[in-house]
């Protein structure tokens, strides 16, 4: 025989180290068990931290679309004594400046302000014969008329995105019967 083919039978003559019936079989199917546990340990820590960044990213926008809603709300309140305040004047505007430029200007400038801030989310309580309800209601009269309905609004509520931002200030029937007074008549303010 040739020196290579020696060689070559050397090395296929040599069996592996014999393995010891059950014993080490076992161990490695351990050492396979113990890494697939551990893998997935690590699979469900994952998964879980990623649950985790998903919920932390949703409750960020919410929180800052709650931020954003909370400061438009603000400056909307604060912007309601003003349009009150228009309101009153234009009620109370004697009838010979009604039709002048400069008073139709201001009532146009009014309803645009009006409108913008509708369109970001204003409403206007409705409140004439409404039942009083305190969460859009507060009471400032108890008159004659129908028991637990809205007979008159003295000042305005609004919601602001399905929030109320300010109550209407209203009138409550009581229950008792109107007296007809034939000299008096409740015009109320006009609308703009």
């Amino acid at each position: 025989m040739s020196p290579d083919k020696t060689n070559e039978n050397e090395e296929t003559d040599e069996d592996p180290k014999p393995y010891v019936a059950g014993e080490e079989p076992d161990a490695l199917k351990q050492a396979l068990d113990d890494q697939a546990a551990l893998a997935e340990g690590y699979l469900a820590n994952w998964k879980r931290a990623q649950a985790d960044l998903e919920n932390f990213k949703k409750k960020a926008e919410q929180e800052k679309e709650q931020l954003s809603t909370f400061s438009n709300a603000l400056l909307v309140s604060s912007l309601l004594p003003t349009l009150d305040d228009l309101e009153r004047a234009f009620n109370s505007l004697d009838s010979s400046l009604a039709g002048l430029t400069w008073v139709d200007g201001l009532k146009l400038i009014y309803r645009k302000l009006v409108s913008t801030l509708e369109g970001q989310g204003l409403s206007v309580i409705v409140t004439e014969g409404a039942a009083f309800d305190p969460k859009y209601h507060e009471a400032i009269l108890h008159v004659p008329g129908d028991e637990g309905t809205v007979v008159g609004e003295m000042q305005k509520g609004y919601t602001f995105r399905d929030r109320v931002i300010r109550p209407a200030l209203v009138k409550v029937g009581n229950g008792e019967t109107e007296a007809v007074d034939e000299g008096s008549a409740d015009g109320g303010p006009e609308g703009c």
